[in-house]
């Protein structure tokens, strides 16, 4: 079979001035794709290097493939950047891995994450989105709980998320939002800051989709408020600890499993996605954010839990690209 493969590297990513430091973080490297191709080809498929953005238009066209195995993030920062490529697909009629357009939108998006979630009963900290700089005042306004985290509204990987954006009380919120609104061109969102473990959960599959594990990340210095921010990710070596599968009790992690599912379904997420929950000091787990799209590069979160739960790289691509393979009946038949 000719499966193809869509990404975005690092490197071909044409930035405009001023963009963010942070601006490349959810870009692949060619070491990723490189072992991407190889975990496909070991399967006896050929591929296709597609690329993403102008050079994938091009070469989708030219090029016979019977499946895409989709982990382009998408340009621009708009908040239906990560459908960008899927649509593309549907639109030439191509099977592809991974999420459908309107999923990809969705969850990128993480104040609407979370109102479709919480309407599942899923607990999520309380939130609040600006917009715009006329909103910043009714962050003083409001009976906000703080301490809370600033983060990008639309933003994968982190991005804007940092050892400043932890704020105490409203004038640091205005502070960091005023930021946040220059530097990324999209809303802003406050979330209450749940005090607690933070757990990751990777799920794989879709008739039923299943957990791959549970992984708690505990920082080996402990401050008031851990927050697993860009820094961290960057030094995860020397600054976190992965505990995979989690230390909490059973009905904690039972309660994350079936929030985690019942996410997944209600968001028409497909193959894979990594869920991050908070766990409160009372022992409730609050939902953060989804993505439909996580990395597969070997320092990402999902590939980290798929080793500590004994799988090899290639096992956990290879599991992603079979379920996707499923969904397409016409493909078996190639």
């Amino acid at each position: 079979m000719n499966i193809g493969l869509s990404y975005d590297l690092k490197e071909s990513i044409h930035l405009a001035q001023g963009h963010p430091e942070d601006a490349l973080e959810e870009y692949d490297s060619p070491e990723t794709v490189t072992a991407l191709a190889t975990t496909i080809e070991a399967q006896g498929h050929s591929v296709i290097r597609l690329g993403g953005g102008e050079e994938f238009l091009s070469t989708i066209t030219r090029h016979r493939v019977d499946l895409v195995f989709n982990i382009a993030e998408g340009l621009g920062n708009y908040r239906s950047r990560e459908a960008q490529v899927p649509a593309i697909l549907e639109m030439l009629d191509i099977p592809y891995s991974g999420s459908d357009p309107q999923c990809l939108a969705i969850c990128l998006d993480k104040p609407l994450t979370k109102k479709l979630v919480a309407s599942e009963g899923v607990s999520t900290p309380d939130w609040r989105v600006i917009t715009d700089r006329r909103e910043i005042r009714q962050i003083s306004s409001c009976d906000f709980p703080f301490p809370a985290i600033v983060k990008p509204a639309y933003e994968g990987s982190s991005k804007g998320i940092r050892l400043t954006s932890v704020v105490e009380d409203a004038k640091q919120a205005i502070e960091v939002i005023e930021s946040l609104l220059e530097k990324y061109q999209q809303p802003a969102m406050v979330e209450e800051i749940i005090l607690g473990d933070e757990v990751t959960v990777g799920i794989i599959d879709n008739s039923p989709p299943k957990t791959l594990g549970m992984m708690r990340i505990l920082p080996k210095q402990r401050d008031s408020y851990f927050i697993y921010n860009l820094e961290v990710k960057r030094n995860y070596l020397d600054l976190v600890e992965y505990e995979c599968p989690a230390h909490l009790e059973d009905k904690i992690l039972q309660c994350i499993k079936v929030s985690s599912l019942k996410a997944f379904e209600a968001l028409g997420c497909r193959d894979f996605a990594r869920l991050d929950f908070r766990i409160s000091t009372a022992g409730v787990p609050y939902f953060l954010e989804i993505n439909p799209l996580p990395g597969l590069g070997t320092h990402s979160d999902l590939v980290i839990m798929a080793k500590k739960m004994g799988w090899r790289h290639r096992q956990l691509i290879s599991a992603v690209l079979n379920a996707a393979l499923e969904r397409y009946p016409q493909c078996a038949r190639v």
